[in-house]
């Protein structure tokens, strides 16, 4: 049952659908027309140009693209106040006598689509005018979408704001990284991995421990977390068994990691990880945290990059010897300056940790609120005198 003064309806009956104003430029053209003014595509601003088409707060949702199947994970929809220009890959929404543009960006931020999409090709899917004026929306009285709309700005100006202290904290850490990790034509002590540690290719005890794998961007995560599937029984045989602290070496490359990560395990006592994989442990000369960051930090890739003669591998995976691994070299200064700088790159990192945590717990409230007020869960409660105006 709906809530008092709303109605349930469609984008074609109750919101402004102005693709008129659309007007596609490629990109030669927009060259010889740069200006402040922005020039958006369906899933955000793709120029700025010298002029504009749009003077009004609008609302857009993407008319093409494979992004609708990934609605949990990124928006559906756009909203711009001012001057602006749209092509013609995204449909135009503004406001309405029923429907604000605002109310229409919220309602379909994160929505599924699929119902009124049609097919193009594998993949990809088209948003046609006739299906966007299908679609359902649930619709409150005007003062009730502005005020919904200004609480949810709130979490959205909170989030935006964290979202800048975390990049700034980013930025810091990549400074301090590269200011206090050596480089490779610094003059000291330069070893080989070989010399420093010992190579662990230690197979499963039969006991049950968690299967893990490295992703480049989180370190190790749990292997059925990211393939949705559990490897047991004899598959498992040929893992290595890492113990905490105990690195290792993925040589699949990545957009984060050219030529593979390094990671230790840090998270769980003992974990059970692919046998493609270089196991290590690094002997009493080396503070571990200090070795992290230098990995972190890419501090191999060029000598990793020389290791490689034949490109990747049918598996994704770059053809570098383990013995040749091991060889590589790394600078090894005092245990008292590598206690320094993993005290400092620590202290920058538990600070992203932190800002991480409060960016993850405000987009977890602003969902909830939004599935609130979006359906008429949780209303917002008006003045008197503005609830008589409204239903007058």
């Amino acid at each position: 049952m709906l809530p008092d003064g709303w109605k349930a309806s469609t984008v074609g009956r109750s919101c402004s659908i102005k693709n008129s104003l659309r007007f596609p430029i490629n990109s030669t053209d927009r060259q010889q027309q740069r200006g402040p003014y922005p020039y958006f595509g369906p899933t955000g601003v793709l120029d700025f140009l010298d002029h504009y088409r749009i003077d009004e707060p609008i609302a857009l949702i993407g008319e093409d693209g494979d992004h609708f199947l990934k609605f949990k994970e990124r928006q559906m929809t756009l909203f711009h106040d001012g001057k602006s220009n749209v092509n013609n890959h995204a449909h135009v929404i503004g406001d309405s006598e029923e429907c604000l543009a605002k109310w229409f960006y919220y309602y379909y931020m994160h929505r599924d689509l699929t119902p009124v999409l049609s097919r193009q090709g594998v993949g990809r899917y088209k948003l046609t005018k006739a299906g966007l004026e299908e679609l359902e929306i649930l619709v409150p009285p005007i003062n009730e979408q502005r005020q919904a709309i200004e609480l949810l700005d709130v979490w959205g100006a909170a989030i935006s704001s964290t979202e800048k202290l975390l990049e700034n904290s980013w930025k810091q850490k990549k400074a301090l990284m590269q200011a206090l990790l050596p480089n490779s034509v610094d003059q000291q002590e330069i070893l080989s991995l070989h010399a420093i540690s010992e190579r662990i290719q230690r197979t499963s005890d039969g006991a049950k421990h968690p299967v893990l794998m490295i992703s480049s961007g989180a370190g190790f995560v749990r292997q059925n977390e990211k393939y949705s599937r559990f490897m047991a029984g004899k598959s498992l045989n040929d893992y290595v068994l890492l113990k905490r602290g105990e690195f290792a070496y993925n040589k699949g490359n990545s957009k984060l990691y050219e030529f593979g990560c390094i990671f230790p395990l840090e998270d769980y006592e003992q974990g059970l990880v692919p046998h493609v994989y270089v196991c290590f442990k690094l002997d009493e000369r080396c503070a571990p945290d200090y070795f992290k960051y230098l990995f972190e930090a890419d501090y191999l890739h060029d000598q990793l990059g020389a290791l490689v003669n034949t490109g990747v591998r049918n598996n994704g995976l770059l053809n570098i010897r383990p013995a040749d691994f091991m060889n590589v070299t790394v600078p090894v200064p005092s245990m008292a300056r590598q206690k320094y700088i993993a005290d400092v790159l620590t202290a920058a990192s538990s600070e992203i940790k932190l800002l991480q945590k409060d960016l993850d717990a405000l987009r977890l409230q602003k969902r909830a609120l939004m599935a609130d007020l979006l359906t008429g869960k949780r209303r917002i409660r008006m003045p008197q005198s503005t609830a008589q105006r409204e239903a007058a």
